[in-house]
């Protein structure tokens, strides 16, 4: 799956990338994936986040965020450090927020 990067902010506490949807049919509609920082070197879940109301009941649009939260995992995940080894699904098992 290809994507129309808008911003992309990655860093060793989170950060986040928006897209365009307008490739997938939804003219002028953004998508981002974010990441929050926990503490101690960890990154917690990544979520998803739209600007059409009520995403989350669209099918194409949960398969686009899980793509994108899956590209986001690959730029913040580092195979050499401790906390940011996990794999996508131990990722998500995680709390988003230390708060």
């Amino acid at each position: 799956m290809k994507f129309i990067v808008l911003r992309e902010q990655v860093s060793t506490r989170g950060g986040g990338i928006e897209i365009d949807l307008t490739p997938f049919g939804y003219e002028g509609e953004k998508m981002t994936a974010y990441q929050n920082y926990l503490g101690g070197g960890m990154l917690g879940k990544i979520m998803n986040d739209c600007t059409i109301e009520d995403w989350r009941n669209d099918e194409k649009l949960v398969e686009v965020a899980d793509n994108l939260a899956r590209h986001f995992h690959n730029l913040t995940n580092h195979s050499d450090d401790e906390w940011e080894s996990a794999s996508f699904d131990e990722n998500q098992k995680r709390p988003s927020s230390a708060y």
